[in-house]
């Protein structure tokens, strides 16, 4: 198991990279960020102005966004994005992605993005398709529903091989949403209409399900979390090791606070 802290946000950009700094000398092994426009009148920033500063700073943590919504950007623009930050940190960057949601999906939907559910669906399945083939280097073409590219080479490649790891979420246990995640490396899973972290029991299943319908297709990462309390504990590993032994192997803590970032990962 690798354990990651996922923060909402920061007052500051500079606090926000502190943060990533903290966690990676406490000897957490993830820090993730939002990607959104507008989350009311909390402070937000772009986070891949901020993961490059995390680059710059940091050594050894891996990062990313938790999550970005790809139905709601240029597939192309964020290739290079990526890239640009996988090059930066010697290729620790993770990229996690959604559909983005219809609702209070960190502003899209007030400047008017699309909220219907099959739209975003194919906009994240091409675009996913798009980012796969840029980064191979070579030269690219695609035409989909919603986007086009005509014979684009995209230099230089990601560091990371064979890809910058994507994680997808797929909702539990719907089949189509499954296998997208199942196509790629890792699933944050979620319940259908239910923001509550999954069970061990949950993530027992869906381990289950990844051995049943992804043979034979190379390392997969099944991402839980949720709150290990308000300081490192014996309460902490107990809460971690079901997920364990269930087969998780990314744990993220949920917007910890700066005081349970500096005390380290829960086991």
């Amino acid at each position: 198991m690798r354990y990651a802290c996922g923060i909402n946000g920061a007052e500051t950009f500079n606090a926000a990279v502190d943060l990533a700094c903290q966690a990676e000398e406490a000897g957490w092994d993830g820090f993730f960020l939002p990607d959104g426009i507008s989350i009311g009148t909390y402070p937000l920033f772009d986070p891949w102005v901020v993961m490059g500063a995390i680059a710059a700073r940091t050594k050894r943590i891996r990062f990313g966004t938790m999550i970005t919504p790809v139905s709601r950007r240029r597939p192309w623009k964020l290739a290079r994005e990526c890239v640009t930050v996988d090059q930066l940190s010697a290729g620790r960057l993770i990229l996690a992605v959604g559909m983005g949601a219809a609702a209070d999906d960190g502003g899209f939907t007030k400047v008017g993005e699309a909220t219907d559910l099959k739209v975003r669906a194919k906009r994240v399945d091409e675009g996913l398709e798009i980012l796969n083939g840029l980064w191979k280097g070579k030269p690219y073409s695609f035409s989909g529903e919603h986007y086009r590219v005509d014979n684009m080479v995209m230099v230089p490649r990601p560091v990371h091989k064979p890809r910058i790891p994507i994680w997808v979420v797929g909702v539990w246990d719907k089949p189509k949403s499954m296998h997208r995640a199942l196509d790629w490396d890792g699933i944050i899973p979620q319940k259908f209409r239910d923001w509550h972290p999954l069970s061990a029991d949950d993530i027992r299943k869906v381990r289950d399900y990844v051995a049943k319908h992804r043979q034979g297709k190379g390392p997969f990462e099944i991402i839980c979390g949720g709150s290990t309390g308000g300081k490192k504990s014996k309460r902490a590993s107990e809460i971690v090791r079901p997920f364990i032994d269930a087969g998780a192997t990314w744990w993220v803590e949920p917007d910890p606070s700066l005081e349970r970032i500096r005390q380290g990962p829960p086991i």
